[in-house]
C-alpha cells in the first residue's frame, strides 16, 4: 500500500512533467535561414538591413512567404546618399518605408530564367519594376530599373535574395507629365510642354523617355522666364520638345549595355533627328568601366551631361540634362 508521502511525490512529479510539456509547446524553433535573418547577418547588406529594420519590413521577411528581395549592396546605398546605418535609421519613416517596400516582391522570382526581353514588367510591394535580360558579348546581364544584378538567387527558407548595384527609387507618378511638373529644376521645359499641348502625347499608351533640359540650360538658349516661353512661337517649342523625347523607356544602363566597341551609339528622337550617346566614367568607376552617358546632337558644340538619371514614372523615364539639343536650321 502506497504511503501518503510516496503518493504526494508521485503527484508532484506528474505535475512537473505536465508543466514541462506545456512549456515546451510554447517554444517555437527559430529559423535562422529566413531572408530576414540572412540579410541581417550579411555585412555587405548592413545598410539595406537598417532600411528593413527602420520600416519594420525585417519582420515581414521572417514570415513564410515566399518572397524575393532585391537587396542593394552597401556601396549602392552609399552612392544613393546613405553612408551609415545611422543615416538610414534617421531618415523619415515614410521615405524609408517606400524605399524598402519597393525592393520586396511576393513570390520566388529567378530573374535569370526570365525571357530575353526588354523592360519586362513585374510587381513589387511598392509598385512596378522593369527587368531586362541582356547578352553583352559572352556575358549575360540582368537589369532592374537600370540597376545591375550582381549576385542572384541566394536561397533562404522563405524565398530568394537578389543583390543589385543601385537603390531603386520608387516612382510617385503614373504619368511622365506629372513627374516633369513636380521637378523644380525643369519648370521652363515643363511650361513649354504644357503650352504646346504635347502633354497629350505623354498620356498615350506606350512608354517614353524624356531628356528634360534644366532651367539653366533653357535660359542659355534664350528662355530665361515663363514669359519668354509664352512669347515663343509654338512651332519652335514643339520642335525643341520633340527633340528631347524618345518613344521607349530607356534607363542610362540600357545605353551602356547597347554601346558598341567604340563606347557610343545613336539615339533617334521623336522628331526623327539622332543624337550620339557616349559612355563616360564616374569618379568611382574602375578603369574601363562606365556608369554615365553624355549626349550630343549635330547642333551641339559640347556634350550634354545627365544631371539626374532614371527618374521612373508609370509610363516612362525622366532624365534631367544640363544642355539643350539644338536644331540646325
Amino acid at each position: 500500500m502506497i504511503k501518503r508521502k510516496e503518493l504526494f511525490a508521485i503527484l508532484l512529479t506528474g505535475i512537473c512533467l505536465q508543466s514541462c510539456i506545456k512549456e515546451a509547446d510554447f517554444i517555437t524553433p527559430v529559423d535562422y535561414n529566413t531572408l530576414g535573418y540572412k540579410i541581417s547577418d550579411n555585412f555587405n547588406l548592413s545598410l539595406f538591413s537598417a532600411a528593413l529594420s527602420r520600416s519594420s519590413n525585417d519582420k515581414k521577411l521572417l514570415q513564410p512567404g515566399p518572397f524575393t528581395v532585391l537587396a542593394p549592396s552597401n556601396l549602392a546605398f552609399q552612392y544613393f546618399g546613405y553612408s551609415t546605418t545611422t543615416a538610414v535609421k534617421t531618415e523619415s519613416l515614410s521615405r524609408m518605408s517606400k524605399i524598402a517596400t519597393y525592393h520586396i516582391l511576393e513570390g520566388k522570382f529567378e530573374l535569370d530564367k526570365l525571357p530575353y526581353l526588354f523592360n519586362q514588367q513585374i510587381e513589387s510591394l511598392g509598385g512596378k519594376l522593369f527587368v531586362t535580360h541582356w547578352i553583352k558579348g559572352t556575358d549575360t546581364v540582368i537589369t532592374i530599373n537600370g540597376a545591375k544584378l550582381i549576385l542572384n538567387n541566394i536561397p533562404g527558407s522563405n524565398g530568394l535574395i537578389q543583390v543589385i548595384d543601385k537603390v531603386l527609387e520608387p516612382y510617385q507618378f503614373d504619368e511622365l507629365n506629372d513627374a516633369i511638373a513636380s521637378e523644380n529644376s525643369i519648370t521652363l521645359f515643363s511650361h513649354a510642354l504644357r503650352k504646346t499641348g504635347l502633354t497629350s502625347l505623354l498620356q498615350k499608351n506606350g512608354s517614353y523617355t524624356v531628356f528634360a533640359p534644366s532651367n539653366a540650360a533653357m535660359a542659355a538658349i534664350g528662355f530665361r522666364s515663363i514669359q519668354d516661353v509664352n512669347n515663343a512661337d509654338n512651332k519652335v517649342l514643339e520642335d525643341l520638345i520633340s527633340y528631347h523625347i524618345v518613344t521607349d523607356r530607356k534607363f542610362v544602363y540600357d545605353y551602356i549595355l547597347t554601346a558598341g566597341k567604340s563606347n557610343s551609339s545613336k539615339q533617334t528622337m521623336l522628331n526623327g533627328y539622332s543624337v550620339n550617346v557616349n559612355l563616360i566614367s564616374a569618379a568611382q568607376d574602375p578603369p574601363g568601366v562606365f556608369s554615365k552617358i553624355s549626349l550630343q546632337g549635330p547642333g551641339n558644340t559640347v556634350p550634354v551631361l545627365v544631371d539626374r538619371a532614371d527618374l521612373l514614372s508609370g509610363n516612362g523615364v525622366l532624365h534631367i540634362i544640363n544642355g539643350v539639343f539644338k536644331i540646325i536650321r
